[in-house]
């Protein structure tokens, strides 16, 4: 049941970050256009800290698949223990 719950809520969150990373590439990308065309120093600063930023949340994102998937596999490893205990009665 923990395994079950602890996965459930990762897939919440995971689901709430892939939206966040979605939304700070966009952002990324557009000051990284806007300190293309104005060429300030401040604009390639809020490119940079925007990238930043989205590359940051990228890696949470990425450690949260593979948190996932170690959830998911300790939970195939669980249901196959149980499926062979039953079938051993």
């Amino acid at each position: 049941m923990d395994v079950s719950d602890r996965l459930k809520r990762l897939r919440a969150e995971l689901a709430v970050t892939e939206e966040q990373v979605l939304f700070l590439e966009d952002e990324a990308e557009e000051a990284r256009m806007r300190a293309l065309v104005a060429e300030t120093p401040l604009t390639d600063a809020e490119a940079r800290d925007a990238r930043r930023h989205a590359d940051a949340l990228s890696r949470h994102r990425d450690a949260l698949v593979v948190s996932t998937a170690g959830l998911e596999r300790e939970q195939d490893a669980l249901l196959d223990r149980m499926s062979a205990e039953l079938s051993a009665r």
